[in-house]
């Protein structure tokens, strides 16, 4: 076997690094490994940072803030013939033989392996797994809820099933955080759609490797702790989310279910804008604006989340 090729993004991230990088090696043991780091043009020390810290990795400077999906092809650009790779944000803490079981777990189907995600400070497990966008899941969103309606599989899109996050599980699509990637499932679904700046490349790629017949599946003997960003309190964050959210769904739909789509997600965002949440009352005014789905995507977060 290869080496397996750690691919980690990053902008801005010093103050992350040091604490993925001193995690890789219980997180990779078991395995020949190397790490390729895509550096969207930090202004804060970071690679200088890893050239302190990790002196055999590879950097590609890509010169500018690139986005997430283009940090991941320049990465995947420089890694060569691999059997697996893993696709990492910098401030993601693998736990002992998370990355060997993960890349065990590919093949008979398996495209895409999840570890356990946990949140920094919590001993119960992330709710990572997602299902695809529906019309149907979105209104069942808005009126009571992602996590009350994860009860029910027709009403949201978020798995709530504390049963799917004890055993393997296949999902539409996974939080992105951390995924291993096997080389025929890189093959045949080629590069990361860069037009998503950030938001929605892991469901848009975990949605085309699921379309080519490459699952997306848990792997809950692997666990990482994701110490997570802002994108739930910055207003800007959140409506870039948002706005590629529906921006995928139109991709995959015609423009009937689009609209009506966009209005479930609407309803969503002005109800929590009316209970006072800031993100919400600029995601859904980025909403009503017209042309806003054709609008360039904004600045990357203090690191990648």
């Amino acid at each position: 076997m290869s080496p397996v090729a750690v691919i980690a993004v990053t902008w801005n991230s010093a103050s992350v690094l040091p604490g993925f990088l001193a995690a890789l090696p219980d997180g990779m043991a078991g395995l020949d490994w190397r790490l390729v780091v895509a550096d969207n043009d930090s202004a804060d020390g970071t690679v200088e940072v890893l050239r302190e810290l990790a002196p055999d990795a590879t950097v590609v400077r890509t010169g500018r803030n690139a986005g997430y999906a283009a940090g991941v092809n320049a990465a995947l650009g420089a890694v060569g013939e691999h059997d697996a790779v893993l696709i990492c944000n910098p401030d993601i803490r693998m736990r002992q033989g998370c990355a060997k079981r993960l890349v065990d777990r590919l093949g008979g189907g398996v495209g895409i392996a999840v570890p356990l995600l946990y949140e920094e400070g919590r001993d119960v497990p992330h709710f990572s797994l997602r299902r695809e966008s529906t019309v149907l899941r979105a209104l069942g969103e808005a009126l009571i809820g992602n996590r009350r309606a994860g009860r029910f599989p027709r009403l949201s899109e978020l798995v709530t099933d504390p049963a799917a996050y004890r055993r393997p599980t296949r999902a539409d699509w996974a939080t992105g955080a951390l995924m291993a990637v096997s080389a025929d499932c890189r093959a045949e679904c080629g590069p990361w759609d860069e037009s998503f700046f950030l938001y929605s490349e892991e469901t848009e790629y975990c949605l085309r490797a699921r379309d080519l017949g490459h699952a997306t599946q848990l792997e809950p003997s692997a666990e990482a702790v994701h110490l997570g960003g802002d994108s739930q309190v910055s207003p800007r964050l959140w409506t870039l989310l948002t706005l590629n959210r529906v921006r995928l769904y139109g991709r995959r739909h015609g423009a009937f279910a689009t609209a009506c789509f966009r209005g479930a997600v609407l309803l969503r965002e002005t109800s929590r804008a009316v209970l006072g949440r800031e993100a919400s009352r600029a995601a859904a005014g980025a909403l009503l604006r017209p042309g806003a789905l054709r609008a360039a995507p904004g600045p990357q977060p203090d690191h990648v989340v």
